[in-house]
C-alpha cells in the first residue's frame, strides 16, 4: 500500500468509527450491505453525523460559526480532492468517485442551518428541512448504490426519498421529548408539545405509514448487493415505529423510546436469511 492508499484508507476507518460510536443499527444496516459499499456509505455517514452534532451538541460554542466553517471546508475538499480533516477527506472521495450531486449536498447542509433559525416550522419549512436532513441523505447513498446507472437512480429517488422521510418522522417522534426540552425544537407543523395528544399523533403516524408503504416497492428494486442493508434499516424503522404506535402520547413525551440490540440482531439475522432464501 504506498502513502496516499495509506491516508485515503485511514481516513475511511475514522468514518467507520464514527458510525459505529454513534449508530447500532446504522451500522447493522452497513454489515449486510455489499462489502464493497461500505466504506462509502460509513464516508456519507461520517459527514451527515459532525454537521449534525454542530447543531446539536456544541451548546457554548459560536454554532453557526462553526457549521459555516464546515461548509466551507467540505465544498474546498471536494473542489481540491483533498482534505487534512478525515471525515472531510473520506466524504469527499466519495462525492468524486460517484458523482453525488452538490446540490444534495446544499440542501442538506441548509437543513443544518434551519436548526440553528428555527424552533417552530410552518409546512413549507418542514418538508424542506426533512427533504434536506433526510431524503437528500438517500439520495447520497442511492448515488452509491446505483454505480453510474442513472437509469436506475432516477427511477428509484422517489421510493428513496420517501423512506428517508419516513426514518426521519419516526426519529422526530421518537425524540420529541429531547428535542422539544434541550433544543426548544418541534418539528411537526402546528403541534403544541404541552397538548400533544391521541387524534395528533394518530394524524403523523398515518402520514409517516404513507411514507413506508411508498418506500417499501422502491427497496425491492434496488441492487442486489444493497437490498439487504436497506431492508434491514426499514424493518428496525417500522419496528421503533410500531412500538410508538402502540403507546399512548403521554409516554413518547416523557421517554425516549428504544429498539434493544438484541431486537436489532434479531431484525439482521432474519433480513438475511430471508435474502438467502429469496424472499421479498
Amino acid at each position: 500500500m504506498n502513502a496516499r492508499s495509506l491516508f485515503d484508507n485511514t481516513t475511511f476507518e475514522c468514518s467507520k468509527l464514527i458510525t459505529q460510536r454513534y449508530s447500532t443499527s446504522f451500522t447493522l444496516g452497513i454489515k449486510t450491505l455489499d462489502k464493497k459499499f461500505h466504506l462509502p456509505i460509513y464516508a456519507i455517514y461520517g459527514f451527515v453525523r459532525y454537521a449534525d452534532e454542530i447543531v446539536d451538541t456544541f451548546h457554548d460554542k459560536d454554532k453557526k460559526a462553526l457549521l459555516d466553517r464546515f461548509k466551507s471546508d467540505a465544498y474546498e475538499a471536494i473542489d481540491d480532492q483533498i482534505s487534512l480533516n478525515p471525515v472531510l477527506h473520506a466524504f469527499q472521495l466519495i462525492v468524486n468517485q460517484y458523482k453525488i450531486d452538490k446540490d444534495l449536498i446544499e440542501a442538506f447542509l441548509r437543513s443544518m442551518e434551519m436548526d440553528l433559525d428555527f424552533k417552530t416550522y410552518n409546512d413549507s419549512r418542514y418538508h424542506e428541512y426533512i427533504y434536506g436532513s433526510a431524503e437528500v441523505v438517500g439520495l447520497m447513498c442511492l448515488k452509491v448504490f446505483c454505480e453510474g446507472d442513472t437509469q436506475q437512480y432516477e427511477s428509484l429517488k422517489s421510493p428513496a426519498c420517501k423512506l428517508g422521510a419516513a426514518f426521519q418522522k419516526v426519529n422526530f417522534l421518537r425524540d420529541i421529548k429531547s428535542d422539544f426540552e434541550e433544543r426548544g425544537r418541534v418539528y411537526f407543523p402546528g403541534v403544541d408539545f404541552n397538548s400533544f395528544d391521541k387524534s395528533t399523533k394518530q394524524l403523523i403516524e398515518e402520514d409517516i405509514q404513507k411514507d413506508f408503504d411508498e418506500a417499501l416497492d422502491g427497496i425491492r428494486r434496488l441492487p442486489s448487493g444493497a437490498k439487504m442493508g436497506v431492508k434491514v434499516a426499514y424493518l428496525y424503522y417500522q419496528k421503533l415505529f410500531d412500538k410508538i404506535k402502540s403507546l399512548p402520547p403521554e409516554t413518547i413525551t416523557h421517554q425516549r423510546i428504544r429498539i434493544p440490540n438484541s431486537r436489532k440482531l434479531s431484525l439482521l439475522l432474519s433480513t438475511y436469511f430471508e435474502s438467502k432464501l429469496g424472499f421479498n
